[in-house]
């Protein structure tokens, strides 16, 4: 599991750590370890994408504070391996002690003025690799002057090698984080300089794992520095395939399609009937025991056709369910299903609530309801709480959005996106980010919530596992809808393998996700 912190918090650490250090040289000591970490990464990725080191170029771009004192120093180490270095001092100034060590080293600096910024945009973009080394996780803001114009040429550069029109081999590497990305939030402040990997030191920032911070992060490498037993509840976790391997369900040799979970599913529409069907598809894929539909007979029969495992019926009070699955493919004129969708939600059991079920909820919900919203279905249940920030404003700032959602409705809240984020009353937050952008296709959504209630349905009572992860039992309803989002986005990135697939797809593939996470 990958713990990540606030900026703030990591810095706090920092300084205790130092205050209570009886050495002091103890900082300096932390900045020799980034270094190396972050020299050793830009070597490394060199030789992967066959490159020699020796004779390679590289250009650190160093801001005058500690994020530019740990790349100059790395850019020092880089030097005595035989890489031709250039700093790009960019606020004409520079850590002392590191920029001196830089030019004992051999290497090159220039200050950054209005006059020579493209100039030195066009050169570093010919070099084999860049080090964004200017705003650390202190930074409050963006880039501004002449730093601007620096990266944002050096991005449109980027952009125009990506899209082929452009020659180049080179890459970025962010000092720990991209400058102009918030390590507290995940919010950007242009231009940011998109990295092909982040060297982050001590543990992960928050900000590099919510969008749109992510979109700038690329691959992700954490370098111990000496404060991890110091870190205490983290800010924000990742699951990956070591907890997926603990925390998955696992029938016994006893046991039978009750034991294994119930799921009742309230989905689908005159208007939207495959939505019933896709929903029950992701269920019966991720392993419940047993799935009931409650709906309209036509689209019961659509669902018997598709799935004949489901068993089918009209009435919620004769369901006899372990969880609910309440909302996929509901418009306001399914009068009928949202009266089913009331009765169900009245029920006290473990719900999941897409977002057609939202008009027939309750105001105060539980973190044993979990709501699953796309970007703009979240902009509109905030403005139904008397938040207004609108669908930009929550994907500018997705980590604060899902945070305030879960805070206002008492509900466990998975926010849809390129990185899912699942918030919990508590404040915890869940992200995962393995899903393929192929997956961005009608019913995707509706395979999620079938995943994730077949997992509420067979997990609801097994919380020993999740404590074992070092996950308390209030944050574990968050947990199993982040174990969903795992589930679908591995399941739709096999489906996928790097071309178009359907909502059918993923849950297809997804018995071989999980008999191998």
């Amino acid at each position: 599991m990958i713990s990540a912190y606030t900026g703030t918090r990591i810095r706090e650490t920092e300084r205790r750590l130092l205050e209570a250090s009886a050495d002091p040289g103890m900082g300096a000591v932390l900045m020799q370890r980034a270094a190396h970490g972050l020299a050793n990464t830009v070597i490394l990725e060199l030789r992967r994408r066959g490159l020699r080191p020796y004779g390679s170029r590289a250009t650190v771009l160093a801001g005058k504070g500690n994020n530019g004192g740990d790349g100059l120093y790395a850019a020092a180490l880089l030097a005595r391996r035989g890489l031709r270095t250039t700093a790009v001092l960019t606020a004409g100034q520079a850590h002392a002690e590191a920029l001196a060590a830089f030019r004992a080293a051999g290497g090159e600096d220039t200050v950054l003025t209005e006059a020579n910024a493209g100039e030195l945009a066009g050169a570093a973009a010919r070099d084999e690799a860049i080090i964004d080394a200017v705003l650390g996780t202190g930074a409050q803001g963006g880039l501004r002057g002449p730093a601007a114009r620096l990266f944002d040429e050096l991005q449109r550069d980027r952009d125009l090698q990506r899209a082929g029109t452009r020659g180049g081999r080179g890459f970025v590497v962010a000092c720990d984080i991209p400058s102009g990305v918030d390590a507290n939030t995940g919010e950007a402040h242009g231009p940011v300089l998109a990295a092909d990997l982040t060297v982050t030191f001590g543990a992960a920032k928050a900000g590099l794992l919510a969008d749109p911070g992510a979109d700038y992060t690329g691959r992700l490498r954490i370098i111990p520095i000496g404060i991890e037993d110091a870190l205490e509840r983290p800010d924000l976790r990742r699951l990956e395939a070591a907890d997926l391997a603990v925390l998955l369900p696992h029938p016994g040799r006893r046991s039978h399609k009750y034991s294994r979970g119930v799921l009742g599913v309230v989905a689908g529409s005159a208007r939207y009937p495959g939505a019933a069907v896709l929903a029950c598809k992701g269920a019966l894929a991720a392993g419940a025991g047993m799935v009931r539909y409650v709906g309209p007979p036509e689209v019961a029969d659509l669902v018997r056709q598709s799935c004949p495992e489901v068993v089918c019926g009209s009435s919620v009070a004769d369901a006899h369910v372990q969880a609910w699955l309440l909302g996929p493919g509901l418009d306001d004129g399914a009068h009928e299903q949202l009266e089913r969708v009331r009765e169900a939600a009245g029920a006290g059991l473990p719900t999941v609530a897409d977002a057609g079920a939202l008009p027939a909820l309750p105001r105060a919900l539980s973190a044993s309801t979990i709501l699953t919203p796309h970007a703009g279905e979240l902009a509109k249940l905030l403005e139904r709480y008397g938040a207004a920030p609108g669908r930009s404003a929550v994907e500018d700032s997705t980590l604060a959005a899902a945070r305030q959602a879960s805070a206002l409705t008492g509900a466990s809240v998975l926010l849809k996106g390129a990185t899912t984020l699942v918030a919990a009353p508590s404040g915890s937050v869940f992200s995962q980010a393995e899903a393929s952008p192929w997956m961005a296709s009608a019913g995707s959504g509706d395979v999620l919530a079938g995943i994730l209630g077949a997992l509420l349905a067979q997990l609801a009572g097994d919380r020993h596992a999740f404590g074992r992860r070092g996950i308390d039992e209030p944050d574990h309803w968050a947990a199993i809808a982040a174990l969903a989002a795992s589930l679908h986005g591995r399941a739709g990135t096999l489906a996928s393998g790097g071309g178009p697939l359907t909502a059918s797809d993923i849950a297809a593939r997804l018995p071989e996700v999980i008999a191998e996470p």
